[in-house]
């Protein structure tokens, strides 16, 4: 069991408490996957081989939280697996077949089997040198934390659990197997993945491993940047992901794979309200996931609100200034912000959909401001729908997780004009098609009635068309091409008189 110099809040009571819930967890979650899991035992008893279902798969049995994809571990090697697994699988992969693991599906079930093993790093890279073990207990020192380090005999179902897992279950804890800092120095992407467990599971980890951490933050850089962007991205979509993104920053590791975040430490919020920017900004990653859950609260994780929130003020650094009565401003940190937005998301490689969205969010989310000052014309709010486009849903739960402040009259103004902003919408959109907001002619109507061949005229009439349109709502055909006509005329071109 784990070491008593663990601490935690919760009474002894408390964890046994939890210990015995978790037991009970574990057997409902295993007489659920039974069926397959059994077969699957029994081929491989038969055969004079071990089977245990392993890491994330038993402690979400314990959490009570198991899926239907299953982990395995054996010390049959890979070719012997994929012998027992013929004929018993509806599909076998082996893409993984070098690093010792096979996948399997049947009835619904998801399986991977992985022999186990015993490898060495050069700590250099984090690819280590695959070699296959014989034991349990040497396949189970190796993995990443003590909560993925239990094991389930099957078919007899004895509990192995070398390393103290059950007990940092039961305190929800995050400690390593072995040392961290050697766990961390043979792959450091391990420190990710524990700031990205924080997040998902709302463990606390431990202080040692906090300290190795923070000591050895500056190892990340030996991992690529699209792993990076995995954990990142799991971390933010996980349930508690403030407590993952304060973990990353606490221990220097947010300086290295997203730096932006700490420098807003420095920044003093203009509405005086928070510590700093930073904490301002997990306030609005907090508000933005809230918002997101009570208009879907059965959907997924949005990835693109979450990073949005985020980073939607990491321009105020590079744009404060101290102004002669005492207070600070941060003119055009949108701007400047949705430009680094987009320089670091794609450092971190993420997908061309993502990093456009996301900055346009950050680009957009002061635009409301104007309309709280003083009341935008109809042409305006157009324009916002316009520009936010498919990213209006989200623009609006940014916009509102934004308005963060602890005058609650002034919160309370906020809220009441982005309703009143919403209500607009609505009712504009009902009288006209603003999800579709287009010129009142289209190309091929337009090199008709100016008798043009396709080229940049074409554009620019049907963008000027356009502008006329976000201006003045819908015009009558005839109107459109009185307006088209006098563009013309303008631009030299000769058309019929009206």
């Amino acid at each position: 069991m784990s070491s008593p110099s663990h601490h935690d809040s919760a009474t002894s009571a408390e964890l046994q408490a939890r210990e015995r819930q978790a037991q009970r967890n574990a057997v409902v979650e295993l007489v659920r996957v039974a069926p397959v899991a059994e077969e699957l035992a029994e081929r491989f008893a038969a055969a004079g081989h071990r089977l245990f279902l392993v890491g994330g798969s038993v402690r979400d049995a314990l959490l009570g939280r198991l899926g239907t994809d299953l982990d395995f571990t054996t010390e049959a090697r890979p070719e012997q697996v994929r012998e027992l697994l013929s004929g018993w699988a509806e599909t076998i992969w082996d893409t993984g077949i070098e690093f010792g693991t096979l996948g399997a599906y049947r009835h619904g079930t998801t399986v991977e089997i992985t022999t186990f093993r015993a490898d060495t790093y050069d700590r250099v890279g984090r690819n280590p040198e695959v070699a296959f073990g014989d034991t349990i207990e040497g396949d189970l020192v190796r993995r990443d934390f003590t909560v993925n380090a239990m094991a389930i005999e099957l078919p007899g179902r004895s509990f192995v659990d070398l390393h103290g897992g059950m007990a940092d279950l039961a305190a929800r804890r995050l400690d390593t197997p072995a040392a961290p800092e050697d766990s961390f120095a043979d792959d450091p992407l391990r420190m990710l993945r524990a700031a990205r467990f924080v997040s998902q599971l709302g463990f606390t980890a431990s202080d040692r491993v906090v300290r190795a951490m923070t000591d050895m933050a500056a190892e990340i850089v030996r991992i690529t940047p699209e792993r990076v962007q995995v954990e990142l991205s799991k971390l933010l979509c996980g349930e508690f992901p403030r407590r993952g993104v304060e973990l990353l920053v606490d221990t220097g590791l947010a300086d290295h794979v997203l730096p932006e975040v700490p420098a807003m430490k420095l920044e003093i919020d203009e509405h005086h309200q928070h510590k700093d920017v930073y904490r301002h900004s997990l306030t609005v990653l907090d508000q933005a996931i809230d918002l997101e859950r009570a208009a879907d609260p059965d959907g997924e994780p949005d990835l693109v609100l979450r990073l949005a929130a985020l980073l939607h003020d990491i321009g105020k650094p590079g744009t404060r200034r101290f102004e002669s009565g005492g207070g600070v401003s941060f003119h055009h940190h949108e701007v400047v912000g949705a430009k680094m937005a987009r320089k670091r998301l794609r450092a971190l490689r993420y997908p061309k959909d993502v990093i456009n969205q996301v900055a346009d969010l950050v680009f957009l989310h002061l635009r409301f401001h104007g309309y709280s000052d003083g009341q935008w014309t109809d042409s305006a709010v157009r324009r916002y729908v316009n520009d936010a486009g498919p990213l209006l849903p989200r623009l609006h739960k940014l916009v509102r997780a934004d308005c963060t402040t602890r005058n609650k009259r002034k919160a309370a103004a906020l809220q009441r004009a982005y309703d009143d902003l919403e209500e607009r919408i609505d009712r504009i959109a009902a009288e006209e098609d603003l999800a579709k907001v287009r010129p009142d002619l289209d190309g091929n109507e337009i090199m008709r009635l100016l008798g043009v061949d396709p080229g940049p005229v074409v554009g620019k009439a049907w963008k000027h068309l356009k502008e006329l349109r976000l201006d003045r709502g819908p015009m009558s055909r005839e109107e459109a091409v009185a307006e088209l006509y006098a563009w013309a005329r303008e631009q030299g071109i000769d058309v019929p008189s009206s």
